[in-house]
């Protein structure tokens, strides 16, 4: 009997963990709250890395690499970074370990390879960048300097959960150096404006683009730019940050410039970033019960061919047939998969490919072979159709498009059915509990009521809108004025 996979509508956190494993995407690995991520998952990673470096090379970005290790007085130089990160950081206090004096098969740390300076394991990287950019901006002729890495970091989470949140994670994060404010906040913006883009238009997922409220802001940063997505279970889940920092960096770490008059300034920064966490938005914006469902734009492999054959005679005219197939579709860049292992049955496959969410899969036998066939599988819609084989590349050529735009659509759909404005705070709980999803409503501007909302709710403000119309109108809470509407949200 086949094993019962649990649905979203059963237990969405367990469907999230099964999904995972059904795909062959990741597992958790022998250190604790650290995974494994697995050729397949790592395969959609790599999608998404290389249109996001293509995207941060044609804004005139760079990539370089800094040292995991942060000495512990320049990781507390920017005292507001230092404080926001100090209970996550992972310690080096010792370079060397020796076998144990009272048991030969153990080794204990050697107290005499005590570290002169303790090291931090990096949980991002300002403070290793600007003790460098101190080093290489003497003048305003050496900026702007526009410098990613694409790196891991560890940030010590006591409760993990695959891509998500996890101890060690993968990323890329951008930092950059400017003479002016203006430029460093167009920067910020821009780069906000470029996540957006790639989660809208590769990963079919609607966004938000915002600010973040002071409490909920970059430690160290002046403003944190963000987009906000919606899970299929109405909770939020922030995507990409972008951060203006001022000149709290420079100053921490005296990185000045001689502007055209000869005069000393201190530089303006920004820094921003994404993660692994995007594999877990991706699953939970277009996956269903059957197993994940893809984009066609960052699927590993976009369509898969697999023959159903009774001999190897039909096998090798249906192979011919395909391959010549599969040529056509490579030739238009389209990732194609050819299926002829005879160890597995035709409808193991079937489930396996829609399991990893193939966008498109082929079936042929020799009934359609004859009559100038092939069957078309789509995965966002679980439909076929026999169409002709005859210029059937230029017809899954234009489906790949068509599935990637409805995935957006079906997503974004979802996400306004879930924004609902809310008025009063009695509401607010209520329809928090009832429907979940984005709760627009009125807010005094004090931390005070943030805070309160969030005890009383768990509901955080995602984002002061970009996009916000001008709306006077009076907090939920305390009654007060307020200008416009925030997003609140339980949130990842």
């Amino acid at each position: 009997m086949a094993k019962k996979h649990t649905t979203r509508a059963e237990d969405y956190s367990k469907w999230y963990n099964e999904t995972i494993d059904r795909a062959d995407l990741a597992e958790n690995s022998g250190v604790r709250g650290c995974m494994v991520i697995k050729p397949y998952g790592f395969a959609i990673w790599e999608k998404i890395q290389a249109q996001l470096d293509i995207m941060f090379k044609e804004t005139g970005h760079q990539n370089a690499y800094f040292p995991l290790f942060v000495p512990k007085s320049l990781f507390e130089a920017e005292e507001k970074n230092a404080e926001g990160f100090a209970k996550e950081c992972a310690v080096v206090t010792h370079h060397r370990l020796m076998t144990d004096p009272n048991d030969s098969t153990k080794l204990v740390v050697d107290p005499t390879a005590k570290l002169e300076e303790e090291l931090i394991v990096r949980p991002t990287s300002e403070a290793i960048i600007w003790n460098t950019y101190r080093g290489w901006i003497q003048s305003y002729r050496d900026l702007p300097i526009l410098i990613n890495q694409w790196a891991n970091v560890v940030r010590w989470e006591m409760r993990t959960r695959l891509f998500l949140r996890t101890a060690e994670f993968l990323w890329q994060e951008g930092h950059t150096a400017h003479a002016t404010k203006q430029e460093a906040i167009s920067e910020t913006i821009q780069m906000n404006q470029v996540y957006a883009h790639f989660a809208e238009k590769f990963m079919a997922m609607p966004v938000i683009q915002g600010v973040k409220t002071e409490s909920e802001r970059f430690a160290g940063a002046d403003d944190t730019y963000c987009i906000e997505a919606m899970m299929q279970d109405g909770k939020a889940l922030q995507a990409g940050t972008s951060h203006f920092l001022g000149q709290n960096f420079a100053k921490a770490f005296e990185v000045k410039f001689a502007d055209k008059e000869g005069k000393q300034e201190y530089v303006w920064a920004t820094s921003w970033g994404v993660s692994t966490r995007l594999m877990g938005a991706l699953i939970m914006t277009h996956s269903d019960d059957e197993g994940l469902v893809l984009p066609p734009a960052l699927a590993p492999i976009q369509v898969v061919a697999i023959p159903i054959c009774k001999s190897e005679e039909d096998l090798a005219v249906i192979s011919e047939r395909i391959n010549e197939l599969g040529l056509k579709l490579k030739a238009k860049g389209i990732s194609f998969k050819f299926d002829n292992d005879n160890n597995r049955r035709p409808g193991w496959k079937f489930a396996e490919y829609e399991a990893k969410g193939v966008p498109i899969r082929l079936a042929m036998g020799m009934r359609d072979f004859e009559n100038g066939n092939i069957e078309v599988a789509r995965r966002d819609e679980k439909t076929k159709e026999v169409v002709p084989f005859d210029d059937v590349d230029v017809y899954i050529e234009n489906l790949l498009n068509e599935i990637q735009e409805n995935l957006y659509e079906r997503a974004n759909n979802y996400k306004a059915e879930k924004t609902q404005e809310i008025d009063t705070y009695e509401e607010f709980k209520t329809k928090l509990e009832s429907d979940g999803g984005f709760l627009l409503a009125h807010w005094d501007g004090t931390k005070e009521t943030e805070q309160k909302i969030k005890d009383e709710t768990k509901a955080t403000i995602r984002c002061i809108p970009l996009d916000r119309k001008k709306e006077e109108g009076f907090c939920m809470v305390t009654g007060a004025k307020s200008s416009g509407r925030v997003v609140f949200a339980k949130a990842y």
